[in-house]
């Protein structure tokens, strides 16, 4: 139990300790770790007992880059002595002076994210889109099953939980018009997901097998991949989306570290056919994890992430398959989670089924997203000490087109 006031119980309590950068002011930003609702300067804390302290010296830059670089061992090292610290009574008196409450915090991007790839991983948003789009097809395209189909995203344009997003503009066609226009996106859309963060590199020419996942990923955010549907839709054939995924990706300000998502592994729902070895992963591969869609203040659908087709494993070893390295600081989303029931699907696409059945929102009958809306995703798993712990929540709202 930990002595720091509210935190014993917490979404937020020891069995969590998500990692972030924050700032109070005119401070600059540096790292900290959450219990319940403070953030702990960890660096002044580490020089307490050492003042030479590689950790310390990692933790007082700007983003969680060093210290994920450090790999397996030194977070296991931090992750002890953290609950040590925010356990044990004897650490108070000299620990609480670098408390802080988050009302009095400034909260920033975590990582200096490096490449950014979003997959394709949920067998129903696959075939959900598949059914809105080609309804006169198969609804998963044959690839879909031998291998996680991803496209590589705009690492520049990955921003912190409250940015706003301005409506992109672009070129839209539908297919009664007999040319494209330019201008704000009709159909912006938001996309329910998992974000994975790549502590230590590989080097190039490297495979990551499924088994090196844990040794090369750091943690997990909660990820928002903002898309334009019209403008994706007129130019993702043949290379796949490009303006309609660039301009915002937004993921929450803290980073779960693997560590505390030990009791949230879970079966995959079961992969047919088989894959091929190099994506051969055992039991318990797969994560499960309860999300929260709101839409202002309203929570409008609940994709479970436990029903995913593909792996974290997976995903990060298909992306080395070919000898791609990656780097400290890189990110991979998950895809939209969607499960198998309409109040489970994690995009709007989805929720209004290509804008032809609209939900409803306080009576209101929605399809995409207007200016002004608000959207918050929200992430909770088992703990390892038997309750529930919440991941980063991300948000953003809706800014008009400029």
């Amino acid at each position: 139990m930990s002595w720091v006031d509210g935190a014993a119980g917490s979404l937020f309590d020891l069995d969590n300790l998500p990692y972030g950068v924050f700032s109070r002011a005119e401070e600059s930003p540096r790292v900290g770790v959450r219990i319940g609702d403070h953030v702990l300067d960890l660096a002044p804390v580490a020089e307490i007992g050492d003042p030479a302290s590689g950790l310390a010296a990692a933790w007082r830059t700007p983003s969680l880059n060093a210290f994920m670089a450090m790999g397996p061992d030194q977070w296991a090292i931090a992750r002890r002595w953290i609950d040590e610290v925010l356990s044990d009574d004897v650490h108070e008196e000299r620990t609480a002076p670098h408390l802080h409450s988050l009302d009095e915090v400034e909260l920033h991007l975590p990582i200096e994210v490096g490449d950014y790839v979003d997959f394709y991983a949920s067998e129903q948003h696959a075939s959900n889109v598949g059914r809105i789009f080609r309804p006169d097809q198969a609804p998963l395209l044959p690839n879909w099953k031998h291998l996680p189909v991803g496209y590589h995203g705009r690492a520049g344009t990955v921003v912190a939980s409250g940015t706003g997003v301005i409506r992109p503009c672009g070129q839209r066609k539908a297919p009664t018009d007999d040319a494209p226009s330019y201008g704000p996106s009709r159909r912006l859309d938001i996309e329910a997901e998992l974000g994975f963060v790549v502590g230590m590199p590989s080097t190039l020419g490297e495979r990551v097998s499924t088994d090196g996942f844990a040794a090369h990923t750091f943690g997990v955010v909660g990820l928002n991949d903002w898309s334009a549907r019209d403008i994706q839709a007129w130019e993702y054939v043949p290379l796949g989306p490009f303006l309609g995924k660039s301009f915002a990706t937004s993921i929450s300000h803290w980073v779960t570290p693997l560590a505390a998502l030990d009791a949230a592994w879970t079966d995959l729902p079961g992969q047919d056919p088989e894959p091929l070895d190099y994506l051969a992963v055992g039991d318990r591969a797969g994560l499960d994890i309860d999300v929260e869609v709101v839409l202002n203040g309203v929570v409008v659908s609940r994709p479970p992430y436990a029903s995913m087709y593909w792996s974290p494993a997976q995903m990060l070893a298909h992306t080395t398959v070919n000898g791609a390295s990656v780097r400290t600081g890189d990110l991979w989303g998950s895809g939209t989670i969607s499960g198998a029931e309409p109040d489970q699907r994690g995009s709007f696409l989805e929720l209004s089924w290509g804008g032809q059945e609209p939900f409803l929102l306080d009576g209101v009958e929605r399809t995409y997203l207007e200016d002004g809306d608000e959207v918050t995703l929200r992430y909770t798993a088992r703990g390892t000490s038997g309750g529930r712990i919440a991941l980063g929540e991300v948000s953003g709202r809706v800014l008009p087109a400029t």
